[in-house]
């Protein structure tokens, strides 16, 4: 059995983070947030982080009118990724890295921006208007952003993904037990 990276890829409120988790436990292998790496250069930078929802705050608005400036902060993130993706026995999630190397099985989760709403809106516990506003922002910045940096149309361009899965289509039960399948098998080569 070789060492393995999986990244998971996809829009804001996709289910990344619940597929990663849920596969970090599975294969026993340590999980890596882009974003959890990107909050601690904005804490660096002298910012307050709090809570899992921080993205969505006063202060992050800031940090992302400073990171729209600045390209450093995602460039610094993205060159950590990579180190930690060789090694291997992890699971990343991350809106670049599948662009930036192929160390990696990768996935692209997708879902509608209305589905996507939906369950920003419970996980969160705000409105479904509210909700389809952060993620319509989210989806617009993340384009704007990417493109500036890297040239790369996110969300448009998915040739580099080896998986692409419509997470409106499963149940987070399919979704992880389909995803650990292809993983087992990718081991076995």
């Amino acid at each position: 059995m070789r060492n393995i990276s999986v990244v998971i890829s996809g829009s804001a409120a996709v289910g990344k983070t619940t597929l990663a988790h849920a596969l970090a436990r599975e294969f026993g292998f340590k999980l890596y947030n882009g974003g959890d790496i990107l909050k601690e250069i904005a804490r660096q930078q002298g910012y307050t982080i709090s809570g899992n929802d921080w993205w969505d705050s006063n202060e992050a608005i800031g940090f992302m009118r400073e990171r729209k400036k600045n390209s450093i902060f995602d460039r610094q993130v993205d060159e950590k990724l990579i180190k930690i993706a060789k090694k291997g026995n992890v699971i990343i999630t991350s809106h670049t890295l599948p662009w930036l190397t192929t160390e990696q099985i990768s996935f692209w989760l997708s879902a509608s921006q209305r589905k996507r709403s939906e369950r920003m809106s419970k996980r969160d516990k705000i409105t479904l208007r509210e909700a389809l506003d952060i993620v319509k922002v989210r989806d617009r910045e993340n384009k704007k952003i990417y493109k500036k940096i890297y040239g790369s149309e996110f969300g448009e361009s998915l040739e580099v993904f080896d998986f692409m899965i419509n997470t409106e289509l499963l149940s987070l039960e399919s979704l992880v037990y389909l995803c650990k399948e292809i993983i087992k098998k990718m081991k076995i080569q």
